[in-house]
């Protein structure tokens, strides 16, 4: 299906997140490949982090890192896919499928482009780590996931208190895990943006997609597209 005129008011949104988000990765790979700008403050906020250490929180980022670890998202991701290609369809279980192969790609594209080195051993809580540092692949494909279930999952849930209560602690963890690699030592907190910033425009490109690819599609809004996506 291509992208006729109806589509254009609903994808107005997700455009302009892709270029907002865009021009700050831009912002932020530049400044971190010029050493100035936001970048020449992460050794001050990873101090001030480090000077504020307790054993409480230390075990609450423990946690929320593994939550963003490569083999759990990875495994919660494929459930994504199953539960999506069971109630919706193979057309929106592609599109996450893509969205979070896309995430994965980039992540280690863009470490292998800035070749960042991560904090030094001295602030790091956990064993070494060998892979650059920007992005932060906890954050960038934790988030990527969590958007996904954000537009293609949640709006399925039947109950509006439950949908608004997941919304939020989607969030808090998309956060809590990107504040956690920061926190533990292993990314600078420009790292942790940028990952942010790509995945954003990720989710904004996969919601596009769907709008126009899914059955339903040209209806504003991810809850229509799956509505009329699970009624097809």
């Amino acid at each position: 299906m291509a992208l006729t005129p109806t589509h254009l008011p609903a994808v107005i949104l997700p455009a302009t997140i892709v270029a907002s988000a865009a021009t700050a990765f831009w912002a932020l790979a530049d400044s971190v490949s010029e050493h100035d700008g936001p970048a020449r403050l992460d050794p001050t906020m990873t101090a001030d982090v480090v000077a504020h250490r307790t054993s409480a929180v230390t075990a609450a980022a423990r946690a929320l890192t593994f939550f963003g670890s490569e083999a759990v998202v990875g495994v919660a991701a494929l459930g994504l896919v199953v539960m999506l290609l069971e109630r919706c369809g193979p057309r929106l279980a592609l599109i996450v499928a893509g969205a979070m192969a896309t995430s994965a790609g980039l992540t280690v594209g863009v470490k292998m482009a800035m070749g960042r080195a991560r904090p030094g051993g001295a602030d790091r809580l956990g064993a070494f780590d060998s892979t650059y540092s920007f992005p932060s692949g906890h954050t960038l494909n934790s988030a990527v996931f969590l958007g996904l279930v954000c537009l293609f999952l949640v709006p399925l849930l039947r109950h509006r208190a439950i949908r608004t209560a997941s919304y939020a602690l989607a969030t808090a963890a998309a956060v809590g895990i990107g504040a956690s690699r920061i926190y533990l030592g292993y990314h600078w907190t420009t790292d942790v943006l940028a990952s942010w910033t790509i995945a954003a425009v990720v989710l904004a490109v996969a919601y596009t997609v769907a709008l126009v690819l899914v059955p339903g599609g040209r209806q504003s809004g991810s809850s229509q597209v799956q509505q009329a996506t699970v009624e097809s």
